[in-house]
């Protein structure tokens, strides 16, 4: 079943509960990346299954509680310098494209891009990859020539196999050879996807296209949904403080502060505002709703993550110390749940914050670090610059956020 059949029953689904059992049945199988094949084909998000099983728990071991607070307390802290330092100087950001650089630089490291020359040319070049790859993926919401988005995109990754993934594999072939031969240590080995793909390749069967989309689609995924909700996050700190001024030591100083606004914000705004599944069977829900087989699920994250019954009267506003339900994640079903859930939530959004923690051993996640760090250096709108949001794509996206930085005059 594909997107561009019209002969099936749409389900919608609205409420948290309803859409935590859609998410665990095996028999609904991801629809939401139909479109973008070009860039998600045969990519973990994307598979069913024992395909699915088997990648998701090799990529698992990467994504351990030690690799995330190896990439939070070492790696982001001087790519965060490094990045954000000439509009400090500069006094004056623009988030969209901070924020995807930002992350883009880090995804590298997770996904096993390298970028050898280490150049901010180098980085802008691989910048442009990844926002034509995130067009790719999200290609059923493009306004555009769909069918010449869809070349464009393909094009671009040739060339990125090229000039990124190539290079990446060659060193990668080399030092696993090294390992093997005992002439280096297992320990030299990058804590990246595409080194554990390369290691496992002959039991994943995995052809160079699927290799060259899986790293693609990690690039993207790693940098886009975190970079998205950097500019948001921000967005509504900036419009939470104009009428709860008092807070405003609090954004500067209490880091679970900002985790509880990220945590808000992704609850609020997911990344993907929907969920898709084709039913490969009969299903049959808890309430007693069938949905036959050939049948598309839509899940209204939008809804899901606003229902009253789980998140108070309130939910549909903006709240930074709204507390949930034992067993109901802050930032509702925006990671999804089941199988499917996030491999990467935890990189982006942290650990919640509870009574028993020690802030000084806590996994804030990416997304609250460099939220921090920004309103640490002054962050506030530029009133002769307002946002504005992105026209080519029917999702809620800003296409610019300029912001000041540094002391306000």
């Amino acid at each position: 079943m594909t997107d561009t059949q019209t002969e099936f029953e749409t389900f919608t689904i609205s409420t948290y509960e309803q859409a935590r059992e859609v998410y665990r049945q095996r028999d609904l199988r991801q629809a939401l990346y139909d479109a973008g094949e070009v860039v998600m084909g045969d990519v973990l998000v994307n598979l069913h299954g024992i395909e699915h099983r088997d990648r998701r728990r090799l990529e698992n071991r990467l994504y351990s509680r030690e690799t995330f607070e190896h990439y939070e307390r070492d790696l982001f802290p001087p790519i965060m310098e490094a990045t954000l330092g000439p509009h400090i100087a500069a006094g004056r950001a623009e988030l969209v494209k901070l924020g995807h650089q930002l992350m883009m630089n880090l995804a590298a490291f997770s996904s096993g891009v390298d970028r050898p020359r280490g150049t901010p040319e180098e980085t802008f070049h691989l910048y442009d990859y990844l926002m034509t790859f995130i067009e790719g993926a999200t290609l059923a919401f493009y306004t555009g020539d769909q069918d010449e988005k869809r070349l464009e995109v393909a094009a671009a990754l040739a060339r990125f196999d090229t000039e990124f993934l190539g290079p990446s594999i060659e060193r990668r072939r080399a030092l696993l050879d090294q390992v093997a031969n005992g002439t280096q240590a297992e320990e030299s080995l990058p804590r990246d996807v595409l080194t554990a793909l390369l290691r496992n390749e002959d039991d994943l069967d995995l052809p160079h296209d699927h290799l060259l989309r899986e790293v693609a689609f990690h690039l993207l995924a790693g940098a886009h949904t975190s970079a998205t909700a950097f500019t948001r996050v921000t967005h509504n700190i900036l419009k939470w403080l104009e009428s709860h001024p008092e807070d405003r030591a609090k954004v500067q100083q209490d880091r679970v502060f900002i985790q509880h606004c990220t945590h808000e914000t992704i609850r609020l705004q997911p990344s993907s505002p929907t969920g898709m599944r084709w039913a490969l069977a009969d299903v049959e829900l808890a309430d007693g709703t069938t949905i036959p087989k050939g049948s598309k699920v839509v899940l209204d994250l939008l809804a899901v993550n606003r229902d009253v019954s789980v998140f108070g009267d309130d939910a549909a506003d903006f709240d930074p110390y709204r507390v949930t339900p034992d067993g109901v994640p802050p930032y509702g079903l925006s990671f999804g749940f089941g199988m499917h859930r996030c491999i990467g939530e935890q990189l982006a959004a942290g650990v919640p914050f509870g009574d028993e923690a020690a802030e000084a051993s806590h996994l804030f996640g990416l997304v609250p670090v460099a939220v921090r760090i920004l309103f640490e250096n002054g962050a506030r709108l530029d009133p002769e610059d307002l946002p504005e949001l992105d026209e080519s794509t029917t999702r809620p996206y800003f296409a610019r956020y300029p912001v000041l930085l540094g002391p306000d005059r």
